[in-house]
């Protein structure tokens, strides 16, 4: 995420090691989180790049402040400070300003809360706000925002701010290195407790994810190394048993990190009761590994493409968001070629890392602030040196000036527009009708749709209600009869919410259970739920995978909460804007093959370039495609009993 500076006053410090086989480190850690954002079925774990990040930060600044007070005797926290911020605020400073101006001017639909955004990751607690105000960093499509991952950011602030008044005190009182390595290991091991203990569920995801509290054992991991392994005291020359063992540890510790990219799902329970602590246990080994001269990890992980990657990981993570969410928004096509688009992205993303670190970064770091003044008044004398340069100052101005005009307009609250205000209004209503509709489902004994009750129902009349009903939805007679008293329970996300009116005009006794950005691991605790009050009813529609990727395992984990003797309908999902619904479609199709109890509705196949039944996101069914929904639901449940 960031180059750690090992220069003191301008002065290297004695004895002090640039270690390049972190660059490589970093690179692997940022290569991870852009993979599991441009392509998280490829790799679901790659968010655990950021555990390593936190690890890499831990070992090089602990090392750093103890190699300080070995010559001086004393820590600078003044020039700590100053050098924390030449490196981290100009980057970050011109991201805020540069993405709060995009917005102003041309996304004004994520100026909400735009002020407050901006404040917190200047003071770096904008991890703080996340946990009361942000979305879930797992939820990919409801409003992304493209600050959410400067969370992370916000928890080194404070560990660079607070670490150094604890290590200096620590050495000063305790000053054994070994209890303050086991002084440590108790917060790491109380932190990662802490968090496993806190998460209880998706509703805790965002108090555990952001929280500085739940995830500083990572942090203290690598400061915890730093005391037991400081690199300068660490010999070259060791025996050959010595080196393969360290070699070892290290490649051991790769294939943890690889096993857990791949694996290690950000809604998996496991990640929050070991499986992040794990992480941050195989990135301490392997930076250990690296750490160490004698060993030949270092040199494995050296390379010029590496070398790059470490050095502007700070950028390409800082501007990662930014250009994914900007780009996706405007290219509407993302799930025909997500390979192409993801690089596209990665491009964009490279190429915006290496101008912000040329121009902005490095000269910034190495700038003498208390010229400033100095500075300022020769940027504006008529022969000053600066010449053609000065028109910078225009559209820096410019860029400055509009994204504080953002933040001073920017709302509290997001004002619905005609798709979420038809969303709420039939959320309302369905929750209205689903009292009425669980008790209907308790009075039936028996599916209406078997062929005994089917006979006399076909041979009723339909009332000129039903007739118009049944015409308004594209269904005859044999179709509607089918299901209009058929017991339905419902689960979904926005467009279930959507269409939940249309719905259960439909299906009289239809449960409806649909929430905005809801998620399929979402989904397992409300059918528990009802199956423990007896509410689950034979059929069970779902309509999951819009906003976020899922797995085999998340199917089959909802199917066994249902059980065995409920027949799932399981509608595919049209979500052309994100790379992640041709896996998402591919994945209940094959689990519709291992699950007998299990049906397809193919809502994507029957969708297909039909843009005029979607609102403007192209994903939401307006009030023409929520007919055509509900008529392949009503079709594809009626046939399914026919041929019963």
């Amino acid at each position: 995420m960031q180059q750690v500076q090992t220069k003191k006053q301008g002065k290297r410090l004695k004895n002090s090691r640039y270690i390049s086989g972190f660059d490589g480190i970093r690179a692997l850690a940022v290569v991870g989180v852009i993979i599991y954002h441009l392509l998280p079925y490829k790799l679901q774990g790659g968010y655990l790049g950021v555990p390593t990040f936190f690890v890499v930060s831990g070992y090089l600044i602990t090392d750093l402040l103890l190699q300080e007070w070995e010559q001086n005797g004393r820590i600078d926290f003044w020039g700590f400070y100053a050098r924390r911020l030449k490196r981290l605020y100009p980057a970050l400073v011109f991201m805020l300003v540069g993405t709060g101006t995009y917005i102003t001017l041309f996304q004004r639909s994520l100026l909400t809360n735009l002020r407050s955004i901006i404040t917190t990751n200047l003071l770096y607690v904008y991890n703080w706000w996340e946990v009361g105000h942000g979305q879930s960093y797992f939820d990919r499509f409801n409003g992304e925002s493209p600050f959410t991952h400067l969370w992370s950011l916000s928890i080194e602030g404070q560990y660079y701010l607070i670490w150094p008044l604890i290590l200096t005190a620590m050495v000063l009182i305790i000053r054994k290195r070994r209890t303050i390595a086991n002084i440590l290991l108790v917060l790491a091991i109380g932190s990662g407790i802490l968090m496993g203990f806190l998460y209880t569920g998706p509703d805790t995801l965002n108090r555990v994810y952001y929280g500085t509290d739940t995830r500083m054992f990572s942090i203290v991991f690598g400061a915890l190394l730093a005391v037991i392994w400081p690199s300068t005291h660490l010999k070259k020359n060791i025996t050959t048993r010595s080196r393969w063992a360290l070699n070892i540890v290290g490649l051991v510790s790769l294939a943890i990190i690889a096993y857990l990219y791949f694996e290690l799902s950000g809604q998996n329970t496991f990640t929050y009761r070991g499986g992040m602590f794990i992480m941050a246990i195989a990135s301490t080994t392997l930076i250990a590994a690296c750490a160490h001269p004698g060993a030949d990890v270092n040199g494995w992980l050296t390379n010029p493409v590496f070398r790059w990657m470490g050095t502007r990981s700070y950028g390409i993570y800082l501007y990662q968001f930014p250009v994914m969410i900007f780009y996706e928004i405007k290219v509407q096509n993302i799930a025909d070629h997500p390979l192409m688009n993801a690089t596209i992205e990665i491009a964009l993303i490279m190429i915006i890392s290496e101008l912000s670190y040329r121009y902005i970064e490095a000269p910034l770091r190495h700038y003498k602030y208390k010229n400033l003044g100095r500075s300022i008044y020769e940027f504006f004398q008529p022969n000053s040196d600066y010449g053609w340069k000065r028109l910078w100052l225009i559209p820096a101005m410019l860029l400055i000036g509009i994204s504080v005009y953002g933040s001073a307009i920017s709302p509290t609250k997001d004002a619905k527009n005609v798709l979420e205000e038809n969303i709420s209004k039939n959320e309302k209503t369905a929750n209205a009708n689903n009292k009425a509709a669980l008790a209907k489902q308790k009075k039936a004994s028996k599916l209406t749709a078997n062929q005994k009750r089917m006979k006399k129902l076909l041979k009723k009349k339909l009332t000129v209600k039903q007739y118009k009903i049944a015409k308004h939805y594209g269904l005859n007679k044999r179709q509607y009869l089918t299901v209009y008293q058929q017991p339905l329970t419902a689960i979904g996300d926005s467009i279930l919410a959507d269409n939940s009116h249309d719905l259960q005009n439909v299906f009289q006794n239809a449960y409806v259970s649909a929430a905005v950005g809801r998620q399929i691991w979402q989904a397992g605790q409300v059918l528990t739920q009802m199956k423990k009050k007896n509410e689950l009813a034979p059929n069970i529609l779902i309509n999951l995978g819009t906003n976020s990727p899922m797995t085999s395992a998340q199917i089959n984990s909802v199917i066994k909460s249902i059980g065995p003797k409920h027949q799932i309908f399981w509608v595919t999902t049209h979500v052309p804007t994100r790379n992640w619904e041709t896996e998402v479609n591919h994945t209940i199709r094959a689990a519709a093959k291992r699950h007998k109890n299990m049906h397809l509705i193919d809502w994507h196949g029957y969708s297909l370039n039909r843009r005029d039944w979607f609102w403007n996101d192209n994903v939401h069914p307006n009030p023409k495609g929520n007919i055509y929904y509900t008529h392949l639901i009503a079709t594809s449940i009626s046939d399914f009993y026919s041929k019963k």
